[in-house]
């Protein structure tokens, strides 16, 4: 039974070479011709390493990789077939003309273009960095998609009537209309119309300033009217002086004594010249 079953896999083993083979040229594809009967080989088959630079025969200068090597450039040596291990997942098979391709698992992303690592997928508003982690974006920038660097915001609207409302990690700049006035072409007002306003503003002006002109010399006029102070009356105090015999007091007395007779007959004739004109007038 065992080695029935070993007989089995090596057929089988055997059928997937042959049909490798089978779908791959052998030989050499580009040659040039050496010496009378030998080729010298330049490019092998896609899957063919090289084997012997010259010689007789060009399929004899090129074979094809084993199994689970692949080889992409002309050379001696096949590659060894890629591996999906960890994180990764089995995406596409090895080939003699290509490596395995791996992915990675849900919720992680490839870390480079040949995905030989996987990393943490980052959400939009956040960016991957060089150890392999994710942080949001920075200031003044956003990503709206995921996975993604994030990119600065605008800096300015296509519009020109349009202003700019900020955005934020996830969304660009807002562009918002803003409502323009309509214009009205009116006629152009004549002289008289622009002067007007200007000489009703002299005048309110210049009556202003007589105002507080007016007002101020009152205020002033009344301050320096409480500011004097009444003279009180000065009352001369007659000087009796004492008889002598000295004939210049005997002149002033008798001077006073006929200044007080003339009065009191000025007096007499007032009264007289009254009563008289009272008979008259009876």
């Amino acid at each position: 039974m065992a080695l029935i079953l070993w007989v089995m896999s090596l057929s089988l083993l055997l059928h997937g070479c042959l049909c490798s083979i089978g779908q791959t040229k052998i030989g050499c594809l580009r040659y040039t011709p050496k010496g009378e009967n030998d080729v010298c080989c330049h490019e092998c088959h896609p899957g063919n390493r090289i084997v012997h630079k010259c010689g007789k025969d060009p399929k004899e200068l090129c074979t094809p990789c084993e199994p689970g090597k692949f080889i992409l450039e002309f050379k001696d040596r096949c590659d060894r077939c890629t591996r999906c291990l960890g994180a990764q997942v089995h995406v596409k098979d090895c080939t003699a003309t290509s490596d395995t391709v791996c992915g990675c698992k849900k919720g992680q992303t490839c870390g480079n273009t040949q995905c030989s690592f996987c990393v943490d997928t980052c959400g939009k508003g956040q960016e991957p960095t060089s150890d392999r982690s994710c942080r949001p974006c920075p200031d003044g920038t956003y990503n709206d998609q995921s996975h993604s660097k994030c990119k600065p915001w605008s800096t300015k609207c296509p519009k020109p009537y349009q202003k700019i409302e900020k955005g934020d990690a996830f969304t660009d700049i807002k562009c918002v209309n803003v409502s323009v006035p309509s214009v009205k072409h009116s006629k152009k007002p004549d002289d008289t119309e622009q002067l007007w306003p200007v000489v009703l503003s002299v005048l309110i002006s210049a009556g202003l300033m007589a105002f507080i002109v007016i007002v101020i010399i009152t205020v002033t006029l009344k301050i320096l009217k409480r500011g004097k102070k009444p003279a009180k009356p000065i009352t001369k105090t007659p000087i009796i002086r004492t008889p002598t015999d000295d004939p210049r007091t005997l002149i002033a007395i008798e001077c006073s004594f006929h200044e007080a007779q003339q009065e009191q007959g000025n007096s007499t004739e007032s009264l007289n010249s009254k009563d008289s004109s009272e008979q008259l007038i009876a």
